[in-house]
């Protein structure tokens, strides 16, 4: 019972706070939400009993995001909001993104199959700690540690172009000066 309620309370916690991380329009906030939600992804890392996993969740990635966020406060100026240009996305570009991500999702899902098959072949008394370790990282666990790296790698992509972008902006007035 007490698991269920704690399931629901951190996982509607971490979406929470990635939603705030994807729609708000200033930077330092949506890095806050960002490494909230990492900590809430680490506390559902911690109810499957998955202590390792939940402090590397805590350790690398939230560190990572922490990184980030001394980054955005450098680069950016959060004394006003960024305004947002919305343009009108191509099918052919929808159509390979949904493509792409049906395969990354057919992927994800059969490697936990298959890495259990290999595991079928050794006992798992012959098997290490750091061999168990990489065998339930990558079949009980795959998919939420996938999914982080995901989230991970995006932000630090967006990152990346906003900080060119305003580099660009700056040199272009530097110019003209």
């Amino acid at each position: 019972m007490y698991e269920a309620v704690a399931f629901y309370l951190f996982s509607s916690l971490s979406l929470a706070c990635l939603g705030v991380s994807v729609f708000s329009k200033n930077v330092l906030h949506a890095m806050s939400a960002l490494a909230g939600g990492m900590i809430f992804i680490s506390a559902l890392f911690f109810l499957l009993g998955a202590e390792f996993l939940g402090v590397v969740q805590i350790i690398v990635y939230t560190g990572a995001v922490m990184v980030l966020y001394g980054f955005s406060m450098m680069f950016f100026d959060v004394s006003h909001n960024v305004n947002e240009n919305h343009s009108v996305v191509s099918q052919r570009l929808i159509y390979t993104l949904s493509v792409f991500i049906a395969l990354l999702l057919i992927i994800v899902f059969s490697a936990p199959l298959i890495a259990q098959n290999l595991a079928g072949e050794q006992s798992l008394q012959e098997l290490g700690n750091i061999e168990l370790i990489g065998l339930m990282l990558f079949s009980k666990y795959l998919i939420a540690f996938e999914l982080t790296a995901i989230m991970l790698l995006v932000a630090m992509v967006a990152g990346i172009v906003l900080v060119h972008k305003n580099m660009d902006a700056q040199s272009n007035i530097e110019e003209i000066l």
